[in-house]
């Protein structure tokens, strides 16, 4: 086959286009550490990275929840730990007054102390969170419990606040108001104002100590519920981290570069770019006129 001058410098620029073209390639790679920037470029690579960046998203959305998560439990748990305060105060207050050396006046004023502690309680159970009463079950845009003329209302809602902290793994996150803040609570709490203003005698003041330790116990139960979620919520969480740090070495594995592989071939490159230059500048040099003489 004969080759013409036309023919070497048709392949020169077709090899100086790809050397050009690989140049660009590897320089934008550097620049972004990125295999690709348009799925054109590997449609696996782009394929697979829209997977993993889904996953990853669902992995920092439940991180998310369980933000909201704590501050669930841990308001809730702070709440009842002011109640049980409260509730060991109004105890002592009976245990204090079942001495019948107590006057009237004494007596008068542990009743005005424990019907404050009482109201202290009301707002304890209507405690929110951001706009969400954590004590009324499903129905949070409503208090929990309403004091009026007639007495003491507590809702009866058992509706569960759940939040998924995992895929398709919900966990409850409240106290029912039953459970942390009962009728019977607060009707035992009336009893002992009642007692401690009708001339009740220390016997009959001492009686309510068992109804109050029954109150103080619910109290403690519902505090280990939401002790026991708190517990698996941590472990959940943890395995959501090391889930998140899974799900982003993957997606890096996918799709950035491997940086100093990348910089050498770069160099390569721009060595074989320049030679090809070179050799090329010595192939187009001859015209004519060089080879009629």
């Amino acid at each position: 086959m004969r080759v013409t001058q036309s023919m070497l410098s048709s392949n020169m620029m077709k090899n100086l286009t790809a050397s050009l073209a690989r140049l660009d390639t590897l320089n934008t790679q550097v620049g972004s550490q990125k295999k690709i920037t348009r799925p054109s470029d590997d449609p696996v690579v782009a394929m697979k990275g829209m997977t993993y960046r889904r996953s990853l998203a669902e992995v920092e959305q439940y991180q998310r929840n369980f933000n909201e998560a704590y501050n669930w439990v841990e308001n809730s748990d702070s709440a009842l730990d002011k109640a049980k305060l409260a509730l060991d105060r109004i105890r002592e207050l009976v245990v204090q007054t079942s001495n019948d050396t107590y006057d009237s006046e004494q007596r008068e004023a542990a009743k005005a102390e424990v019907a404050q502690l009482k109201e202290h309680l009301v707002e304890i159970a209507n405690t929110k969170f951001g706009e969400k009463y954590l004590f009324n079950g499903s129905a949070t845009a409503t208090k929990p419990v309403s004091v009026t003329a007639a007495g003491t209302t507590v809702s009866d809602n058992v509706g569960k606040m759940e939040l998924e902290l995992s895929k398709g793994v919900y966990i409850q996150v409240n106290i029912s108001p039953g459970e942390a803040f009962s009728e019977d609570l607060f009707s035992t709490v009336d009893e002992v104002v009642t007692a401690l203003g009708d001339g009740s005698t220390g016997a009959q003041l001492s009686g309510l100590l068992d109804k109050l330790d029954s109150r103080i116990a619910d109290n403690s139960t519902a505090r280990a519920k939401i002790g026991a979620r708190f517990n698996r919520i941590e472990l959940m969480e943890s395995r959501m981290a090391e889930q998140a740090v899974i799900a982003s070495r993957i997606l890096s594995e996918n799709e950035d570069v491997d940086f100093e592989k990348v910089v050498t071939e770069l160099t390569v490159q721009e060595t074989v770019h320049k030679a090809a230059l070179s050799v090329g500048s010595r192939i187009i040099q001859p015209t004519l006129m060089d080879y009629l003489r």
